[in-house]
């Protein structure tokens, strides 16, 4: 049990890493589709899910519950989809609600400061971890500028791309 708990925990770190990567890498220094995805989020910051990563996403989770039961891999990736899980819904948060909690507001501050202050800053959406490693992070007066630009911005009235997609096909409005 004690080793199943330290490879999930180990998959929700690797998924900072991860995120950092898509979202800092893919998203803004190469080009490509997550390049492409991400430029629309900037545009328009109602898009903030990545719906068409989840299918083969489950697929490969079952596939790899099927095939490996859940040893030490399987719980590691079980870990990083649950990372990705925890960041798409703060990342839904950061855009459409005021924050429940000093950490939250610190998120959107860094968020928000990436969208409209400084994009090539707070790469990391969840975490500053990889921002501090790799250089990205804002010097203090500027996150603490960034936070007071935050507070000025109103959640995201606007339903996002999730919201669209149920709405298209009958289900209720989001």
């Amino acid at each position: 049990m004690i080793a199943a708990a330290a490879s999930f925990a180990a998959g929700l770190f690797a998924w900072t890493f991860l995120e950092y990567a898509i979202h800092g890498w893919l998203g803004h220094r190469l080009g490509g589709p997550a390049h492409a995805m991400h430029d629309a989020h900037h545009r328009e910051p109602g898009r903030v899910f990545a719906i068409g990563a989840w299918p083969p996403l489950a697929m490969a989770l079952a596939a790899a519950i099927h095939f490996g039961g859940f040893g030490p891999a399987t719980t590691l990736f079980l870990g990083a989809a649950a990372g990705f899980a925890l960041y798409e819904i703060e990342h839904y948060r950061i855009h459409f609600v005021r924050p429940a909690c000093g950490y939250e507001a610190r998120l959107r501050a860094r968020h928000l400061g990436h969208h409209y202050r400084a994009p090539a800053r707070c790469l990391g959406v969840t975490s500053p971890l990889w921002d501090r490693v790799f250089a990205s992070e804002p010097e203090a007066d500027e996150i603490a500028r960034m936070r007071a630009a935050a507070d000025a911005i109103a959640p995201l009235a606007s339903r996002s791309n999730l919201g669209r997609m149920v709405h298209a096909f009958g289900g209720r409005r989001g």
